[in-house]
This record gives C-alpha cells, sequence and structure tokens, in this order.
C-alpha cells in the first residue's frame, strides 16, 4: 500500500511539474511572438525612417567613422 502512495506523489508532482514547465514556456514564447511580431517591425520601419529623413550633413561619413571607432 506504501508503494502505491509513492508513485502516486511522484506521478502527481510530474503532473504538476511538467504543467509549471509548459506554462512558463507558453509565456515566453508568447512574449517573444509578441516582440518578434509587433515591436520589431514598427522598431524596423522607425530606423528606416529616421535613416531616410535624416539630413545629409548629419550623416556619418567614413572619415568620422573611422575616427570615431576604436
Amino acid at each position: 500500500m506504501r508503494a502505491f502512495f509513492t508513485i502516486l506523489l511522484v506521478g502527481l508532482a510530474a503532473i504538476v511539474g511538467v504543467s509549471v514547465v509548459m506554462t512558463l514556456l507558453g509565456i515566453a514564447l508568447g512574449i517573444a511572438g509578441f516582440l518578434l511580431f509587433k515591436v520589431a517591425p514598427l522598431i524596423l520601419i522607425g530606423y528606416v525612417v529616421a535613416r531616410l529623413v535624416a539630413p545629409r550633413s548629419k550623416r556619418l561619413e567614413n572619415a568620422d567613422r573611422d575616427w570615431l571607432e576604436p
């Protein structure tokens, strides 16, 4: 009878553990999907627009880049 309760408790703990892991995985995938498909396109569009709208005088030239980079 003791072995039955041990197996029952181990099975119950395994089910609880797997459900917690799956919940955390689902939350992580949901956040990753939101960032990838909602936030990243907006950032990319903003970056491209900012690069196109920036005046030529504010764009770095090759000499300036060489001086700024170590």
